[in-house]
């Protein structure tokens, strides 16, 4: 008798296994976080007075717009999140959320 070859049909698992599976879906989900606390920044920065910057003692708004727009655009540009342009907007980003929102949500609330 003659053994014929596994097919595709003959393997155990039902689909292909792949071995990047997992990793490519973590630093998928890693990019889409970077990508929506870079947004929500953006969008909190457009939503705050102009004048509230300068009475918080931090940038300008047009400044923080500038910051955050641009590393929205490269996040959008460049979707991976370990290149540098990504790195720097989440810093950017991390920043605005931790240290500008608290000072200008304390002096703009009612």
């Amino acid at each position: 008798m003659r053994s014929r070859p596994l097919s595709r049909l003959d393997c155990r698992y039902p689909g292909v296994v792949s071995l990047f599976a997992l990793p490519s879906l973590i630093m998928s989900v890693v990019s889409l976080a970077m990508f929506a606390a870079q947004a929500f920044a953006f969008i909190d920065a457009v939503t705050h007075r102009p004048d509230a910057y300068p009475a918080a003692d931090k940038l300008t708004k047009k400044a923080w717009l500038i910051i955050l727009g641009l590393a929205l655009a490269a996040h959008m540009l460049i979707w991976a999140p370990l290149s540098l342009f990504n790195l720097v907007g989440i810093v950017a980003a991390l920043v605005y959320i931790v240290d500008v929102r608290p000072a200008l949500r304390s002096l703009t609330r009612y």
